[in-house]
């Protein structure tokens, strides 16, 4: 039986290349696509493929939110990252939706095609950049883990509060504040405020700027 396959991206004609791309091969079925978010998960809902191939930002509704959506409502169905993107913050998003591979958007068709039958069997799919950066992050995580008080401070300064205001709306004395970001400095290895809450960003441990 043929691997049904929804394909998700907000540029037509990169969904027309992904449709004559899998066309070419015997045992993948593209069945529908979408444009954004929203409509992945109604596509998904009304044609229940066995994978979709996800782009992740999307002006019509974000690719993480959309497969977290679909991953909780159809857990069946696999989603497999096709972007350009490979932050972070971006990778974290995904794989915490859900998502059982993530593939960068110059991935060879036959890596393509290998990697949507690997989905369809739910096996994990990471193109190399990105399965660096995860086990980068993974190595790092014990010797950058911010407490939640930390985080709570970056996310104060992030929102452009002096340690003053951070002080008044966490209670704790302004002294502390720089207590807390100092330690902070030294976790994500960075000497100010705005490298601070940037790598924090890049990390995904505190959300992108809206």
């Amino acid at each position: 039986m043929s691997t049904r396959v929804l394909v998700v991206d907000d540029h037509p004609v990169v969904r027309r290349g992904l449709e004559g791309l899998l066309a070419t091969t015997d045992d993948l079925e593209v069945v529908g696509t979408a444009g954004d978010g929203h409509e992945a998960v109604e596509q998904v809902r009304r044609l229940l493929p066995d994978v979709v191939l996800m782009d992740l930002r999307m002006p019509g509704g974000d690719g993480a939110a959309a497969t977290g959506r679909i991953r909780r409502e159809h857990p069946s169905v696999h989603v497999l990252v096709l972007t350009t993107y490979e932050t972070d913050a971006d990778i974290v998003r995904a794989v915490e939706a859900g998502a059982t591979g993530y593939l960068l958007k110059d991935t060879p068709l036959a890596q393509l095609a290998d990697a949507v039958r690997a989905a369809a069997r739910g096996e994990t799919v990471l193109a190399p950049p990105v399965a660096a950066r995860l086990m980068a992050r993974l190595r790092a995580t014990a010797q950058e883990t911010l407490t939640r008080r930390e985080l709570e401070v970056l996310a104060a300064v992030a929102r452009g509060a002096t340690n003053a205001e951070v002080g008044r709306e966490l209670f704790i004395g302004e002294a502390t504040v720089k207590t807390h970001l100092l330690r902070a400095f030294a976790k994500l290895g960075v000497d100010d405020r705005t490298h601070a809450v940037t790598v924090a960003i890049q990390r995904g441990l505190l959300p992108p700027p809206s």
